[in-house]
């Protein structure tokens, strides 16, 4: 059950991080300019306020280290790269490898 939920967050992942990129294309394409959206910008256009209450959450719960230098990083990261790169690690957990018994294994 755990490797269909993650196979299911990696195909969501996945389908976010394509949608980004397109976007993220035509941006470039209007502009004439290779345009890259940051995770913060998104993550704020969708919803300011969650933004805002997991940085106060992780500076208040958690050390500064965590908010300073690690979450910064990766709110500067394109949001297409995250997306796939998160997509990759969920569907990594939850792959099934296939049964390899050939024609005259004993099963």
């Amino acid at each position: 059950m755990l490797r269909l939920i993650c196979r299911l967050l990696a195909y969501i992942c996945l389908s976010l991080a394509i949608i980004t990129a397109v976007l993220d294309a035509a941006r470039s394409v209007g502009a004439s300019n290779l345009v890259i959206t940051p995770l913060r910008d998104s993550w704020q256009s969708v919803s300011a306020t969650s933004f805002a209450l997991v940085e106060t959450s992780i500076k208040t719960h958690l050390y500064d280290i965590f908010w300073d230098p690690l979450m910064l990083w990766l709110l500067e990261a394109p949001t297409f790269i995250v997306f796939a790169l998160l997509a990759l690690l969920l569907y990594a957990i939850g792959y099934r490898r296939a049964v390899r018994t050939g024609r005259f294994a004993a099963r």
